[in-house]
């Protein structure tokens, strides 16, 4: 007696409104589950009876290739005996020539036209049984099955030893290419088990032509979504064949999850990014601009509740998913990180509230000048996050590495106290893993040019993700608390009736990674810094939000980078919205905006920002302002 297992439905995915996301479409299938010996005239034989009845795909005709036919050619004539010649064969007696040497003498010696005669709907036919594994339910075909197939098999099952007419299934998506590339895929039956983890797989009762997820949240809740397989108990006879089969325990459909994304405001998120990264290509000096990102959270739970990342190709005109990228690719992400540099230079003790900074020209001997983009005389913290000061966040980082500025003087600092930054930086999320759970997660990349470290005080060291600058602004949004992102909210039962999830099973808690050390009043006074940015009289971003009546706070950043060897300028936004209580933060990041030398051309992060708030709070708000 040996217990077979049976695939069942997977679980569906809904959106965090209960909209059906993915799901199954059931399709007609004809299975093979061979015995524990099978020989290769009996699957001959096999194939021969379901050439009458079959058509297989294209897809499956195509992947017959020559070997796969010369062994079959071997099995119609007698093991190809007649290609061997006498004195071969006395060769083989004398132990001269192996198996393996006739098989290959064989092989060699069936012709082209041999091979053009034979059937290849049959020969596809063959393959897929010669590949089955013993007492293992292989698919033979599933797609495009039709109901005149499906009927004969069926009427003939008694003539089709260890073949079934069932129904299987294939993953179907709602909502088209809407977030697609997160949502995963599943292996197909040929792909089975993924080669990397087919130990992992098999420990768990898998069979290795098991479908399973193989990226992202289809990959990632995979043990959830696969559900529990029908268990039966086949009896053999002395010669590996199947006598009676009995039902152990039923199977049971895997669980649904409910994801934390919304898909229509994820829908609305994407076409924003794509209509703006053609607007700002239209510009001039943007040759190097194809690529947006937008992660979308909810500042108290981590709930991730929109994410993108779009590439736009000039020769097609067409887009590309990039949304991975928001956790994979990484770079310098400019000034919306000078929130960070004020709160580490109040816990570092070298700023207290309202302390004034000189706004100059920064001349350093042996090393040329650093300014910010004008002048700004004697500010505060305040001043410097709404008008963007570099030169206040220079001298901030500059004091924490132990040195302290001098005109036309040598840069004196203690470069491992570049550390200390980190820490507090890391605190935020910068610099670090987010927790989001994907293997494929970057953490960035740290500079290493001692003479240019202050650089990291206005995101120009460090390298940083999309999700890591959202998970700082929603750390400095909820008041302090680094919270992991989470893509899926809810585990329920499945509901065979109809399209929506069942009773829950789990709620998955929201999960704070650490609280930062900076004091509630600290943060609180970053927070009215931010507000001032889009609101202030001198704010970087009041054109976009001044007049906006979600109440927003943020953070405008700009930095030098390289795309191909040419020198450019990242564009960025990170902030969140209503100001007072915040239900969303967003980073908006548009790396390699526009080629260094001429004046900022668009503002497509800025817009891209406004118009994802507008999205999010006035979900029928169609129109965007473009004015800066």
């Amino acid at each position: 007696m040996t217990p077979v297992s049976y695939s069942v439905p997977r679980g569906k995915i809904y959106d965090t409104n209960q909209k059906l996301v993915v799901y199954n479409i059931p399709e007609k299938a004809i299975i093979y589950t061979p015995p524990k010996n099978p020989q290769p005239g009996e699957l001959l034989e096999l194939a021969n009876k379901l050439n009458t009845f079959l058509d297989m795909t294209d897809k499956e005709i195509n992947k017959v290739t020559d070997r796969d036919l010369k062994d079959i050619w071997l099995v119609v004539h007698n093991n190809g005996t007649d290609l061997i010649t006498k004195k071969e064969e006395k060769l083989y007696q004398q132990k001269k020539l192996n198996d393996e040497d006739l098989y290959r003498l064989k092989l060699n010696r069936i012709t082209e036209s041999d091979l053009k005669a034979m059937d290849k709907n049959l020969a596809a036919i063959y393959r897929k049984l010669s590949s089955a594994i013993a007492l293992t339910p292989s698919m033979i075909k599933n797609e495009n099955v039709t109901e005149e197939e499906f009927a004969k098999v069926n009427e003939n099952l008694e003539d089709l030893p260890g073949v079934d007419a069932t129904t299987d299934w294939k993953r179907g998506k709602t909502y088209g290419e809407t977030f697609w590339n997160m949502l995963g895929e599943v292996t197909s039956e040929d792909e089975g088990l993924p080669a990397e983890k087919v130990d992992y797989y098999t420990a768990r009762g898998y069979s290795l032509n098991d479908r399973v997820g193989k990226s992202y949240i289809e990959e990632l809740y995979d043990g959830v979504l696969q559900g529990q397989k029908e268990k039966v108990k086949t009896v053999t006879d002395q010669n590996g064949n199947v006598v009676s089969t009995d039902i152990v325990s039923e199977g049971k459909s895997g669980n649904d999850i409910v994801l934390t994304i919304d898909m229509e405001f994820q829908a609305q998120v994407e076409n924003i990014m794509q209509e703006e990264l053609v607007n700002a290509i239209q510009k001039p000096h943007t040759d190097t601009l194809d690529t947006a990102f937008v992660v979308a959270m909810e500042p108290k739970t981590g709930h991730i509740l929109a994410m993108s990342g779009k590439v736009y190709n000039r020769q097609s005109r067409k887009f590309t998913d990039f949304t991975p990228g928001a956790f994979t690719y990484a770079f310098e992400q400019g000034s919306v990180v000078k929130g960070a540099t004020v709160l580490t230079g109040y816990q570092t003790g070298v700023r207290d509230f309202g302390e004034i900074v000189l706004d100059e020209v920064m001349r350093f001997k042996g090393s040329g000048t650093f300014s910010s983009y004008e002048v700004m005389n004697r500010i505060n913290e305040l001043e410097a996050l709404e008008r963007s000061s570099n030169v206040y966040m220079w001298k901030t980082a500059i004091e924490i590495m132990g040195g302290k500025y001098a005109p036309n003087g040598t840069l004196n600092i203690d470069p491992k106290k570049i550390e200390t930054i980190r820490y507090y930086f890391n605190q935020f999320g910068l610099g670090i893993p987010t927790g989001i759970d994907f293997d494929n997660e970057t953490a960035g990349i740290k500079g290493t040019n001692t003479s240019t470290y202050f650089q990291i005080a206005i995101g120009q060291l460090d390298t940083y993700t999309p999700m890591q600058i959202a998970q700082y602004i929603t750390t400095i949004a909820n008041g302090g608390y680094r919270m992991k992102p989470q893509l899926v909210k809810e585990i329920r039962e499945p509901n065979s009736n109809g399209n929506e999830p069942g009773s829950v099973i789990e709620e998955i808690e929201p999960v704070v990674l650490n609280q930062v050390d900076m004091s509630e009043e600290m943060i609180k006074r970053v927070q009215q810094g931010f507000w001032l940015v889009t609101h202030g009289a001198k704010g970087t971003a009041r054109g976009y939000f001044k007049d906006e009546p979600y109440n927003a706070a943020g953070k405008t950043g700009t930095s030098e980078s390289y795309k191909n060897g040419v020198k450019t300028w990242n564009l960025s936004f990170a902030g969140y919205a209503p100001f007072n209580d915040p239900e969303i933060a967003i980073a908006v990041i548009v790396p390699n905006a526009y080629r260094d030398g001429y004046a900022q051309p668009h503002s497509a992060a800025n817009i891209i920002s406004q118009r994802v708030f507008r999205a999010y709070f006035n979900p029928n708000e169609k129109g965007h302002q473009t004015t800066k």
